[in-house]
């Protein structure tokens, strides 16, 4: 059994931002740190006090976790950026809003004494020392500690405080990890006022006032029953200042959702999985309420989506994805009669097939559109066919002997999306072999349904539409006019090239449309495109059949095709790290390489089309972390520390481009290596050089690390290897929370005859009850081994937090 914790992230906008920059505005950015970790960078918006994003994160992280802080910085390309406020949410706050918070935060300034982060490892106690009795306090190490000169470091002493009487640590220099091993004894009062034992970490400055750390504060009240008390203790920040410039620096508008989800052995959720499985493979039957529409028929719009992604990647744990989606088209196509509306709403079905293409294809999807996405975003041309949206200063001088008019401005615009479009359609139309075989499959299977539904010669196109509507209405044209979304791009696209983006999305999808007739006149601007749109039908046609025209045996293993084994998790370019002899290293001792990384190996090649060489296998990492920046002098540098073919221990570092990226690699190492044995508890962020480590000075170079290893953070992407037991839970309490309205589902949708054999008494064999009435009972049993196991947590954690609350203030 297992607690995990996921935190849905949406960072809308932002309003009445400062302005930072001479021309009255800013360039805004947000950093998002859990626990003050930075995981997440948005794009720049360019020249706005009024910023929108519209980002979406899910990051899994350990339950441990204190808080998460929202940073709006200012890019400035000459210097420093600035920093203009933040919003912090504490994990508290979060736990109010089980459904999730919506709404505008103030932006508040940054105070260095808040601006606290790291532990402190302690062990404080009352001895017996004759006929006095004494406080002792020893300081062993921190780890973590907030980086405050410019070196990327500080110097860090600690100062112990108790009744009116202070002794301090030595001064460790150039450290964020620093050793003491120092102990402090005081007379104990039992008469004393100040009953507080408080120890205080500061870094020392020669010439300025000493900055602040953070602090641990001690009851020694509390403390005199439990005699002693040892562990790793969170640096807390100094009492909050009263803030004058409450809304003054602008607000974010967040959305934001926290699920702490307790996930039990795989055996607990066998009944649960068997019963979903078992109904898919009967298929739909005259006569009986299916427990899919049933599922569909209770789940309301708001989290469609997130049922139709876990019911996915469930069935394709079991090899059950293509049976699964061919159940729901024939569930969808019986209740239509109208093929111009098939699939067309935001059914399970639809919203189904949706997620099955992300989840099995976003390789495929960045194969074939990377290229036109890419030559837009380099080539930034004025591209506009609507006249009422051509602006004046598109109309000018396009060389010094001719005035560009207006229809100038729509011609060069047409012959510029003639050739995206082109470039695009010969692309997918070669690119039949590059789509999974998974994916055919389900779109064979789904061109043969609707061609029986809709025989006659009149809808002969609604078979390839039905492909299109999935292909290039959900699934190509969302990723065209949103790339930075799908990960095609970094950044988002500058007013001009959005436009660009906005109308080759709807030329794909006036393809995909099969060119009907309401496109035509809802937009006849469009006219210059209908040419090349019409030969792009044409085309969309031959490559669709391409698309379904494969064999049994072309079809992946089931066993092998829900886990995707033989499928890049992640790829791209990064600088390797290389030693040079025994010196130092040095930021020019790198190389630029291609990696790949799959469930089986990381390997690497010097560009994508050459020969790769193997280069660690997932099953021998024991940590993938990140490198201080002082280490190498450069920002965004991982580690990978894993065994050798010797089996010994060594670590290769390698540098990425940006925070996004690195955070993102460091999130598919360690997916992939989630169940190795012998994962790494500590790790040195810093490196050996010459004789001791640059993080912790210490020279042992095999000994212990001085921080703790972060497996458990990770950025939630569509091709995350699956997590079979965690999808069932998902499920489990999705049902669990539509249990009564799919009981008032299945009374309505029921015979009376059924409706007298929905309750299962004790001589029924469940065996010999329908679906829906025997998940009602695998619910049952489930909620029951749940709330044994949540009573227990929680017997074990109020002891904990008891204990705490005894010691701590």
């Amino acid at each position: 059994m297992a607690k995990r914790s996921s935190l849905f992230i949406r960072i809308v906008e932002g309003k009445n931002l400062p302005a930072k920059d001479i021309t009255g505005s800013s360039d805004p950015y947000c950093i998002v740190k859990i626990d003050n970790e930075a995981i997440i960078r948005t794009a720049t918006v360019w020249k706005t006090l009024f910023p929108f994003w519209g980002e979406e994160y899910e990051v899994h992280l350990p339950p441990t976790f204190h808080c998460v802080s929202f940073y709006v910085l200012d890019e400035d390309a000459l210097s420093r950026d600035d920093v203009i406020g933040k919003v912090c949410i504490t994990q508290s706050l979060l736990a109010e809003h089980p459904k999730g918070y919506n709404g505008w935060l103030n932006l508040t300034e940054i105070d260095p004494d808040e601006e606290v982060q790291g532990e402190i490892h302690l062990q404080i106690e009352i001895v017996d020392s004759g006929a006095v009795r004494k406080l002792r306090c020893t300081v062993f190490d921190a780890r973590d500690l907030a980086r405050k000169d410019r070196n990327g470091a500080s110097d860090p002493f600690v100062r112990v405080r108790y009744n009116g009487k202070t002794q301090e640590t030595l001064v460790i220099k150039k450290s964020c990890y620093p050793r003491w091993n120092e102990t402090f004894e005081f007379d104990l009062d039992e008469s004393a006022v100040e009953k507080l034992c408080v120890i205080e970490v500061w870094d020392w400055d020669l010439v300025s006032r000493n900055d602040f750390l953070g602090k641990v504060v001690f009851n020694v009240q509390g403390l005199q029953a439990v005699q002693q008390e040892e562990g790793w203790f969170m640096l807390r920040p100094d009492k909050s200042k009263p803030r004058r410039d409450e809304g003054n620096l602008g607000s974010l508008h967040l959305q934001l959702q926290l699920r702490d989800e307790t996930v039990l052995p795989s055996i607990h959720y066998q009944p649960l999985v068997q019963l979903l499985c078992q109904e898919v493979k009967a298929g739909a039957q005259d006569g009986k309420v299916h427990l899919i529409t049933l599922i569909d028929d209770t789940t309301t719009a708001e989290c469609r989506q997130e049922v139709a992604v876990n019911l996915v990647k469930l069935f394709m744990g079991q090899g059950l994805a293509k049976e699964f989606l061919d159940l729901l088209f024939k569930l969808e196509l019986d209740k239509t009669d109208e093929p111009n509306t098939l699939f067309r709403s935001n059914s399970l079905a639809s919203k189904s097939m949706e997620s099955f293409l992300k989840v099995a294809g976003m390789q495929y999807l960045h194969k074939v559109l990377g290229p036109t996405i890419n030559r837009v975003f380099e080539e930034k041309r004025c591209v506009e066919l609507d006249p009422s949206k051509v602006e004046s200063k598109d109309i000018g001088c396009s060389s010094l002997h001719r005035i560009q008019s207006e229809s100038d401005v729509i011609q060069q615009s047409a012959q510029h999306l003639r050739s995206y479009l082109g470039d695009l359609l010969g692309t997918i139309s070669k690119s039949a072999k590059a789509c999974p075989a998974i994916i055919r499959a389900t779109f064979q299977l789904l061109f043969k349904r609707v061609g029986e539904q809709f025989p006659e010669e009149k809808d002969q196109n609604v078979k390839f539409i039905a492909i299109t509507s999935f292909l290039c209405l959900r699934f190509f044209s969302p990723a065209i006019m949103s790339p930075k979304l799908f990960h095609l791009q970094e950044k988002h696209a500058d007013a001009r090239t959005s436009r660009t983006l906005l109308l080759l999305a709807k030329a794909v999808q006036n393809v995909g449309n099969m060119d009907a007739g309401v496109s035509r006149t809802k937009e006849p601007w469009m006219a210059p495109l209908q040419p090349t749109i019409q030969q792009g039908v044409a085309q969309m046609k031959r490559f669709l059949l391409q698309l379904i025209d494969i064999e049994e045996k072309e079809e992946l293993d089931p066993q092998k095709s829900p886990s995707l084994q033989t499928q890049v998790v992640k790829e791209g370019p990064l600088f390797i790290y290389k030693a040079r002899s025994k010196g130092p290293l040095l930021s020019s001792s790198f190389k630029k390489l291609y990696f790949f990384l799959t469930s089986e190996a990381l390997t690497c090649a010097k560009t994508p089309s050459c020969k790769k060489s193997s280069f660690i296998t997932p099953a021998s990492i024991r940590a993938a972390e990140k490198v201080e920046e002082k280490s190498f002098g450069n920002s965004h540098v991982m580690q990978i520390i894993y065994a050798n073919e010797a089996g010994q221990t060594d670590t290769a570092y390698l540098q990425c481009k940006c925070v996004n990226e690195l955070n993102q690699w460091l999130s598919a190492l360690r997916k992939v290596c989630v169940n190795n044995a012998g994962m790494l508890c500590s790790y040195h962020p810093g490196v050996f050089r010459g004789d001791k480590w640059s993080c912790c000075h210490q020279k042992d170079k095999g000994g212990l690390g001085c921080d703790k290893t972060r497996h458990g953070v990770t950025l939630r992407e569509w091709n995350d290897p699956l997590d079979p037991d965690l999808e069932a839970q998902l499920i489990f309490r999705h049902l669990l929370g539509v249990r009564e309205a799919m009981r008032e589902k299945y009374l309505e949708l029921s015979t009376l005859e059924k409706n007298e054999n929905l309750h299962l008494t004790q001589n029924e064999d469940p065996e010999n009850a329908d679906g829906p009435s025997r998940l009602f009972q695998v619910l049952q049993d489930l909620e029951e081994i749940h709330s044994k196991e949540l009573s227990r947590l929680s017997d074990l954690a109020n002891q904990d937090r008891n204990h705490l609350v005894e010691l701590q203030t």
